[in-house]
């Protein structure tokens, strides 16, 4: 249960502002907290970096990284207790006894729901950039203009022009396989070799270019490094990526951008770091730090900076906004227009196909290739053959073969043994990827009568699919079961999951980007309205969701925004 005061034992720990200032402060280690650590430090800036969980070193807290199946007592799954008291992030499809010290368990920070949604979380060093899926596909104007167009939401600050030098950025420092289809929708990147299309995959292709035209499988634009860079890697196809890879054969906080902090000597890690609030000065306009609780003692304490970087995961960060209150912010930091907490939105994956193949008997693969084959968008992608929904949806998906084709009713013995030794039929699987618009009424708010430990309110998230990712969760169970069936693959089987908004795992808005400070909470800089010297780069400052992941477009916005911020305090203009 949620307390409903704050601890008797906090109280403020302050050595003087003097040995608790920072040129910048960065709430947040997982992928664009570690990204903005990164910039900032080799800016030349003295950076703090507050995490509320434990540290996490690159391999050395790892410790299933290397274990083998059977040294797991539960040979990987979750323990019946475990399970039953984590409702919520049992949930996730990654969630299991190799990786649940990665995870917030239910009763570690609890929050409300009005409407069904699982904030599925990663509380530490890193965040989830250790458990991401690792899908990184470029945003375009089709994404950037949509709002716009359809009357949706409010327009987009930016265009793919102002973010491509930056997407460009990212991917050569985190390292992106892929292969360069030429599709307007998901533009070229900067590649390292892709992996491949096994057998099956590369059918599937040939049936749907040859049957749909405008359609294009590819292999997935992913962070798993085919070759080595940067002292990292490359991948070992082992594709036990959740479990943090000793390697550094996949993109994350830990293997990259902290480590890249950390060799500026500007960079300092304070781990076991609530924040409660940031701290504005009406009488210069700006915020001059933030206000931190001990994860285990409770005390708290202040820290001080000139530039204040907001990036603790969509929801967390709002959070922190609302509960940043002052006399010129009595609603929440930058919260002049009303917008911050509305407009959450979350991918829709309630669409799931599967289909077996009889053929390509003769044919296997060599390793676990940790990544899949992607259909970029191909609905409403111009003005003609308008569906009954807006927007669209992407496919992922992977081929791959059973294990042993088990005769009927064996299930034991030499025959039931043998069976398991030779491979079984091939079979695809695929996942819709929706679009979800942003809507005023999906939002989140603070509960002042329920406290967390910390003495923090607790978070309420009132959050639904609407009609119009309703009808295209339809589109694509119908859609990709007649491309499976025209591929020949036997068995199709369609389903809706149902599942509430939350285990995308791709919560964004409720901090939107704008161009007008009366209906968004940021500019096309990630700088909040009237308190220019805060930037929120991770998922809150997302003005409508596309269909594609959405990191690699948070490290490009944090890239993109930490350039901006050091230029206008170097300015002298934050």
């Amino acid at each position: 249960m949620a307390d409903n005061k704050a601890p008797a034992s906090v109280n403020i720990n302050s050595k003087g502002k003097d040995e608790h200032s920072y040129d910048a402060i960065v709430i947040g280690s997982g992928i664009s907290g570690g990204w903005a650590a990164k910039e900032l430090c080799e800016k030349g800036l003295k950076t703090l970096v507050l995490e509320r969980g434990r540290d996490v070193e690159h391999i050395k807290d790892y410790p299933t990284a290397t274990m083998p199946p059977w040294e797991f007592k539960h040979r990987g799954e979750l323990a019946l207790n475990i399970h039953q008291k984590n409702p919520i992030a049992s949930r996730c499809y990654a969630f299991n006894e190799e990786t649940q010290h990665f995870f917030v368990k239910d009763d570690e920070h609890p929050y409300l729901q009005t409407k069904p949604f699982d904030w599925i979380r990663g509380y530490q060093v890193g965040g989830k950039s250790l458990l991401w899926a690792r899908w990184t596909q470029r945003w375009s104007d089709l994404d950037f203009e949509a709002n716009a167009k359809d009357g949706v939401g409010v327009d987009w600050p930016i265009r793919y022009k102002d973010i491509a030098p930056w997407y460009s950025y990212a991917e050569k420092f985190a390292g992106i396989s892929g292969n360069r289809d030429g599709l307007p929708q998901v533009p070229d990147g900067e590649f390292l070799p892709p992996m491949e299309m096994n057998i099956l995959e590369k059918h599937f292709k040939s049936s749907i270019e040859k049957n749909y035209p405008g359609r294009n499988l590819i292999i997935s634009r992913t962070a798993n490094l085919s070759k080595g860079i940067n002292g990292r890697g490359p991948c070992q196809y082992r594709n036990l990526c959740y479990r943090g890879c000793p390697f550094g054969g996949y993109f994350s906080s830990n293997s990259a951008t902290l480590p890249a902090a950390a060799a500026t000597g500007n960079f300092t890690l304070r781990p076991f770091s609530v924040v409660h609030s940031i701290i504005y000065d009406e009488k210069s306009q700006r915020a001059t730090g933030v206000r931190v609780i001990d994860t285990n003692t409770f005390h708290a304490t202040e820290y001080f900076a000139k530039i204040i970087f907001v990036n603790a995961s969509t929801i967390n960060s709002t959070l922190i906004l609302l509960n940043s209150t002052s006399s010129r912010f009595p609603n929440g930091l930058g919260n002049d227009s009303g917008a911050l907490g509305h407009y959450l939105m979350d991918h829709n994956y309630r669409g799931r196909l599967y289909g077996e193949h009889p053929g390509f008997k003769d044919s296997y693969y060599y390793g676990r290739r940790p990544t899949g084959v992607y259909l970029p968008r191909f609905r409403n992608l111009n003005d003609s053959g308008k569906e009954n929904f807006l927007r669209g949806y992407a496919f992922a998906g992977s081929g791959s073969r059973s294990q042993g084709d088990v005769p009927d009713g064996v299930g034991i013995g030499k025959d039931f043994k043998e069976s398991l030794t030779e491979p079984g039929l091939w079979q695809m699987n695929m996942n819709g990827m929706g679009e979800c618009l942003p809507d005023v009424n999906n939002k989140v708010s603070l509960d002042a009568n329920n406290k967390d430990k910390w003495g923090i309110p607790l978070l309420n998230i009132d959050c639904k699919y609407g009609d119009n990712e309703i009808r295209m969760t339809k589109d694509i169970l119908e859609t990709g079961a007649e491309m499976l069936e025209k591929a020949g693959f036997k068995n199709v089987t369609q389903f809706n999951t149902e599942q509430a908004p939350g285990l995308a795992i791709h919560e964004m808005g409720t901090a939107r980007m704008g161009k007008d400070p009366r209906t968004s909470v940021l500019n096309a800089h990630n700088q909040v309205w009237n308190a220019p010297n805060v930037f929120v780069t991770d998922g809150a400052c997302m003005t409508s969701s596309a269909c594609q992941n959405p990191s690699l477009t948070y490290m490009a916005l944090t890239a993109r925004a930490a350039d901006y911020a050091v230029r206008e305090l170097k300015n002298g203009n934050i």
